[in-house]
């Protein structure tokens, strides 16, 4: 009677249900134990070796609208992530745009109110009260986008001063059409609350965006020059 040795090793990649692609790892199984043989002889199992290359899964437009709310969410809109942070809130925001409508801008759902949720650059939704200086003196308690049918945009945000005064500067503006894609909004002088003052300073304003992706839940957009907007369906 002789003793055999069972090696067996595999290598190999593994899918994961994630948009980064797959996950890579080594799996090695061993096992020693006695054969019953009539015969002397060698028995011997080379390591195998199995390679899986990645299959190209995609994940689905739900699983990710959940990634990237699960990203921005809890982070006062963006500005406590890291860079690394921020570049894969845009990975995702890059996939959703895949699954994005053919010609977004007509899409109804792009009416109703919408939480800022995220902006890869702070001061772009609410400019120097989100600065690093202005964020010192007023505290932000939401951010928040009004579509209303036809034409009308208002943006509104929110904050207490030294965290017991509270305020809102507001700006109503009038959406025009571009492309399939893109709008721009021609924005009032913004209105300025504190207490008990109410007032107007300054002038028109101009943006432009480029509607990437919206469903029953969420809207992104890109500015022009570049920043990623992640907007959550209030209510």
């Amino acid at each position: 009677m002789a003793a055999y040795s069972f090696t067996l090793s595999s290598f190999f990649t593994q899918p994961t249900p994630s948009i980064y692609g797959s996950k890579r790892f080594n799996l090695s199984l061993q096992s020693s134990f006695p054969l019953k043989y009539q015969h002397n002889q060698t028995l011997r199992i080379v390591s195998s070796s199995v390679s899986i290359s990645n299959l190209g899964l995609r994940t689905g437009p739900d699983d990710l609208v959940a990634s990237i709310l699960s990203k921005v969410v809890q982070t006062n809109g963006g500005v406590s992530l890291t860079k690394k942070e921020h570049e894969e809130v845009a990975e995702v925001a890059d996939e959703l745009q895949k699954y994005c409508v053919d010609e977004p801008v007509k899409c109804p759902l792009i009416f109703g109110e919408w939480d800022v949720v995220y902006c890869s650059r702070p001061t772009s939704p609410g400019g120097g009260y989100r600065s690093a200086l202005g964020r010192l003196f007023f505290r932000t308690k939401e951010m928040i986008q009004a579509v209303e049918a036809p034409d009308t945009v208002r943006n509104k945000v929110s904050f207490s001063v030294f965290g017991f005064l509270d305020g809102e500067v507001s700006l109503k503006g009038k959406l025009k059409v571009l492309d399939g894609q893109w709008i721009q909004v021609i924005f009032e002088p913004p209105e300025l609350k504190v207490g008990a003052l109410d007032f107007r300073y300054g002038g028109e304003s101009e943006v432009k965006l480029q509607i990437t992706y919206i469903d029953e839940k969420v809207r992104l957009g890109k500015g022009s020059r570049g920043s990623l907007f992640v907007f959550q369906r209030r209510g």
